[in-house]
């Protein structure tokens, strides 16, 4: 079998003759190149082949050169598809216009209603700090320069303050479910 694609070298036989010659071998090894992916590695061979065939007067017909070339052609052509992928965006499918959804802010607009509603069951005192240190982002000991008061008066407040949000909050819970039993 070795010596056929030495007589088949310049006619349409060759890429059927190196395919049967070198196939198995090629495609294990674009297999690897290609993270397994079969369909690439199948394109690969294929494509190997078939730039064996443009080149067949330029080949050196030895097994061993002939298998180096189709590897050497292999492997460009693996590099090139993935500098291919990552120069370009992955394809999608086309989506249908009429399945695509709009963004419903209602949501986000109705917890902000909520936790507004629950923040002025707060005291003033317990709001402040809440507004300084979640809402501003400030540090404690920002919050307490900002506020005139020592640093522990702030934890205090705002340890206080999210336990009365977390009541107030499940009370309303309570009370959108239809149970009207504090917890």
């Amino acid at each position: 079998m070795v010596r056929q694609y030495a007589s088949a070298a310049g006619s349409d036989d060759l890429v059927r003759t190196l395919y049967q010659e070198f196939g198995r071998q090629l495609m294990a090894y674009t297999l690897k190149l290609t993270g397994q992916d079969r369909h690439w590695a199948e394109d690969v061979v294929q494509e190997t082949l078939i730039r064996a065939w443009r080149n067949a007067h330029k080949l050196d017909r030895r097994p061993d050169t002939l298998l180096a070339w189709l590897y050497t052609v292999a492997r460009r052509i693996v590099i090139d598809g993935w500098r291919s992928r990552k120069a370009r965006p992955q394809e999608v499918e086309e989506v249908d216009a009429d399945s695509v959804g709009v963004p419903d802010e209602s949501d986000r607009t109705l917890a902000a209603l909520v936790v507004y509603e629950a923040l002025s069951t707060l005291s003033p005192e317990q709001r402040d700090a809440v507004l300084q240190t979640y809402i501003r982002d400030r540090t404690v000991n920002e919050a307490a320069v900002s506020l005139g008061v020592p640093p522990g008066t702030v934890k205090s407040r705002i340890y206080h303050a999210v336990r009365a949000l977390r009541r107030a909050l499940r009370d309303r819970g309570d009370r959108e479910d239809g149970r009207d039993q504090p917890r």
